[in-house]
C-alpha cells in the first residue's frame, strides 16, 4: 500500500498523476464517492494484515484519511484508484511512494477480487509511469514474505531479489519483507522484449 509521506532527508518524487487505462482497468485519483466501496474493501483483516499502513478495523474516518493524504500537494508519488473499466466499480488501490530508499511500488486488492490479475496489471502500469515520468534508475517494491500473490506480482513485472528487511505493520506489528528492485535498464530490455 502506498505510505503516508513523512518528514526526512530524502528527495519527493511528486509525479503528475494522469488517468490510466489498462485492459480492464482504469486508473484514476480516488475520490470522495469512493468512500463506501473503499470501506467495503479495505475493512477486511486479510487485506490490512499484508500492508505497512492500513488499519483494521477500516471505516469511513480511515477512508477519509487515505483520501486527504492522496490528495496533500507536497506528497510524493502517486495514488491510484483501481477501478473496472466501463463502471466505477472499485477492486483496489495502488501508487508510487517517495520513501527513504527511493520511490516504492505498492498496491493492494480487495478480496472478492483477488485472483483475476488485476494487481499485475495496475501493477506494470505504474511501472512503465515511474520510468517513463522520472529519471529514477531503480524502482522499489517490497511484500511479506508470507504473500506469495504478491511475491508473484513483483516478479512479473521484472523485479530483482534485494534480501529481506522488516516492516512495522499497523495491524501485524514488526513483520519480515522481501526486498525487491527493478532498474531502468532491465526495465527498458523487458519493454523491448515484449514489443518483438
Amino acid at each position: 500500500m502506498v505510505a503516508e509521506a513523512e518528514d526526512s532527508d530524502y528527495e519527493s518524487i511528486v509525479i503528475a498523476s494522469p488517468v490510466l487505462e489498462t485492459e480492464r482497468l482504469v486508473m484514476r485519483a480516488p475520490q470522495e464517492s469512493d468512500i463506501a466501496q473503499l470501506v467495503a474493501l479495505a475493512d477486511n483483516h486479510h487485506v490490512a494484515q499484508m500492508l505497512a499502513r492500513m488499519p483494521h478495523p477500516y471505516g469511513e474516518a480511515e477512508a477519509r484519511a487515505f483520501l486527504a493524504m492522496a490528495r496533500a500537494p507536497r506528497r510524493g508519488g502517486a495514488t491510484y484508484a483501481l477501478t473496472l473499466a466501463g463502471t466505477d466499480t472499485l477492486v483496489g488501490c495502488a501508487g508510487l511512494d517517495s520513501t527513504e530508499r527511493g520511490l516504492e511500488l505498492g498496491y493492494w486488492i480487495g478480496e472478492p477480487y483477488w485472483k483475476r490479475g488485476y494487481a499485475t496489471e495496475a501493477a506494470h502500469a505504474l511501472v512503465d509511469l515511474a520510468f517513463r515520468c522520472t529519471d529514477i534508475q531503480v524502482l522499489q517494491a517490497s511484500c511479506r514474505v508470507i504473500n506469495p500473490a504478491s511475491r508473484r506480482v513483483i516478479h512479473k513485472c521484472g523485479f530483482q531479489y534485494a534480501g529481506q528487511g522488516m516492516l512495522n505493520s499497523i495491524v501485524a506489528g514488526q513483520v519480515p519483507v522481501e526486498r525487491y528492485r527493478l532498474d531502468r535498464k532491465t526495465w527498458t530490455s523487458l519493454r523491448n522484449w515484449a514489443r518483438s
